[in-house]
């Protein structure tokens, strides 16, 4: 666990590094978000969770984290290999044949930190409630995480989820969504409104909090207050505004490039955006 903030935000740029480079590698993948989201997964992986890098699937004792808006794989996989999960050099596997590194996680290939597949959207916070009773049936203390899209909320199982949650006072479970306003075919708002997502959830009988996901201290700030929330009787909800894109500026905040591989040049122009900090693989 580290607290230096610069560390964490170095940490970020070259996870921003490999995404660009492993969808550029395969011409394939999901870049946008997955840029959106590095300083929340380095934020996560090296600070906030406690988690054991010898994985195993119970997970008993640590913090479980499941990721349901799954095609921001490149930022996962960046994060758990620069925390020690499996080698950075697998990162160049991408989307390639006989890879454990598919566009969306799997399990049957046994990628260390990845505990469910995650390629249909609006599931992912189902899998979260019921790890967390099992934390409970098993008096574990430790807490659960998910992530989710704002366009997967369109999804009605995430709705069913939401009710669910509070009426069985799931208090262990913390769960995120990155507000980017963008889906693959354009602006949420015009895809399908979502309306006010705070007043929703709280209607619902979640605690909602909000954060600047592109912002490492209030990322570290907000996810240490949501911890200080748990046990209370409230699953815990953090909207997280965050810019599509974000660290490379011509991605930055349009659909564009919610599923779309650079190219040679604009790869270039990337990395140039991008401070090397850990070493390319």
């Amino acid at each position: 666990m580290t607290t230096d903030i610069k560390h964490l935000e170095s940490i970020a740029s070259q996870v921003r590094r490999d995404i660009v480079r492993m969808v550029h590698g395969c011409q394939s993948g999901h870049p946008g978000g997955s840029l959106g989201c590095a300083d929340f997964f380095v934020a996560l992986y090296f600070h906030v969770l406690k988690h054991n890098k010898n994985f195993n699937m119970d997970g008993i004792g640590e913090d479980l984290f499941f990721l349901s808006n799954g095609h921001i794989s490149p930022v996962w996989y960046s994060t758990l290999a620069r925390a020690g999960y499996f080698p950075v050099s697998e990162l160049a596997t991408f989307r390639k044949i006989d890879s454990r590194l598919q566009g969306h996680p799997t399990t049957h290939e046994h990628l260390p930190g990845i505990r469910i597949a995650s390629g249909s959207l609006g599931q992912g916070l189902s899998v979260a409630i019921g790890a967390a009773l099992t934390k409970k049936l098993n008096n574990d203390p430790q807490l659960v995480f998910s992530l989710h899209g704002d366009g997967e909320l369109q999804e009605g199982q995430i709705w069913e989820a939401a009710m669910f949650a509070p009426h069985n006072k799931v208090d262990n479970l913390i769960s995120t969504i990155d507000v980017n306003g963008q889906q693959i075919d354009g602006p949420t708002e015009k895809v399908l409104s979502l309306g006010s997502l705070r007043a929703k959830f709280e209607a619902f009988g979640w605690d909602v909090l909000e954060m600047n996901g592109n912002d490492m201290t209030d990322i570290i700030r907000v996810l240490e207050l949501a911890k200080s929330k748990t046990g209370k009787g409230k699953p815990i909800l953090i909207l997280m505004q965050t810019n599509m894109g974000h660290g490379v500026d011509f991605m930055m905040g349009s659909h564009k490039w919610h599923g779309v591989a650079p190219n040679d040049e604009q790869l270039e122009l990337a990395l140039g955006q991008l401070e090397c900090t850990l070493g390319d693989y």
